[in-house]
């Protein structure tokens, strides 16, 4: 079956894979915008701080 995929055109060598691949290392290189890491830990913080009031009422 892998031989009748190669001859369609489907194989790892494949411009379509190619493509993928270059696709995929530029999304890779692209940096986290600030925004972003700002919402992160923001969100950090608040389950922190939930975790934290939790502890506090349970006595953990």
């Amino acid at each position: 079956m892998q031989a009748g995929r190669a001859e369609e055109g489907l194989g790892p060598n494949t411009d379509i894979g190619s493509r993928l691949r270059a696709l995929y290392g530029a999304v890779q290189d692209e940096g986290v915008p600030d925004q972003l890491l700002d919402l992160l830990e923001k969100l950090d913080s608040a389950e922190m701080a939930q975790t934290g009031s939790r502890s506090k009422r349970t006595g953990e």
